[in-house]
């Protein structure tokens, strides 16, 4: 049987439109049949956390809104949860499109990802029990131990640069290793201020820790996405920038981070995205 070339060529493109619209492909801002799959953390109360069968979180809110910005809402949102051990392989692998999961950008991490943003900077810090009294910033942790996850870089940066002789902890989740220094299986864990911030603030930990109050890096939260992808990430930057002048952003920094009485600090916050770059 013979079909023309012109039938072919209609076939095929009609398969390749079907293929991207069954995976959450296609244009970005389009929503006809499509979804989109966002990588966020599950464990991060006030960023992003699981509750039940929803999600909340600072991460979450600024997710969403760019989900909704780009065409994407409701069931045509997916979330997918992503390990700080997972971010790079989860976006090079196409299992999420984006990813909003206190991600700091970094040069060692744009070899692998683009990022846009950043939507929020905070602060290296150090979490305690509450009588803690000897832990008054991260050169006070040599001989001590300290917990952070896997595949994050605040417990390397302590070691390297201010406490040769901390010994040094990791698990999998961030609620894994506040469980250990509440347990006093280790003596303090670092992470974000933020971060920090909201286990404090759980009901389970009331009274019992606090942030030692000594930030000591700068942590620019991006978004992640495939590398060289600059027209998603224009995209994204704004929608980001939308969120910010139209008071979304602070609304949804109010009701995830005020409640732990954390300070956001304004001279950094909220911050302009960087330009997007080619790979």
């Amino acid at each position: 049987m013979h079909i023309s070339k012109k039938i072919l060529a209609v076939m095929a493109g009609s398969a390749l439109a079907l293929t991207m619209a069954s995976c959450g492909g296609g244009e970005a801002g389009s929503t006809a049949g499509e979804t989109i799959t966002i990588g966020i953390k599950y464990d991060q109360p006030g960023l992003g956390q699981k509750v039940g069968e929803d999600y909340k979180g600072l991460d979450v809110d600024v997710a969403r809104y760019v989900a909704k910005d780009l065409g994407f809402e409701g069931d045509k949102l997916i979330f997918k949860e992503t390990p700080s051990a997972q971010r790079e392989t989860a976006i090079q692998g196409g299992q999420v499109a984006l990813i909003f999961a206190t991600y700091s950008i970094t040069d060692e991490r744009k070899q692998k990802v683009s990022f846009a943003g950043p939507y929020f900077i905070a602060g290296q810090d150090l979490l305690v029990r509450a009588d803690n009294t000897d832990i008054t910033g991260p050169d006070a942790m040599n001989g001590k131990t300290l917990c952070s996850v896997t595949g994050s870089t605040p417990a390397e940066k302590i070691k390297k640069e201010y406490a040769t002789t901390v010994k040094l902890f990791e698990q999998d989740t961030y609620s894994k290793c506040v469980e250990a220094l509440v347990g006093g299986t280790v003596d303090a864990v670092t992470t974000d201020n933020v971060i920090l911030a909201g286990f404090a603030a759980q009901p389970q930990y009331a009274g019992k820790l606090k942030v030692v109050g000594k930030p000591f890096s700068t942590e620019r939260y991006g978004v992640g996405l495939k590398l060289g992808d600059t027209e998603l990430c224009g995209k994204v930057n704004a929608a980001i920038e939308k969120m910010i002048s139209d008071g979304s952003w602070q609304k949804a920094v109010d009701d995830n981070v005020g409640p732990s009485g954390f300070k956001v600090d304004t001279s950094t916050n909220p911050p302009k995205p960087d330009p997007c770059a080619a790979a």
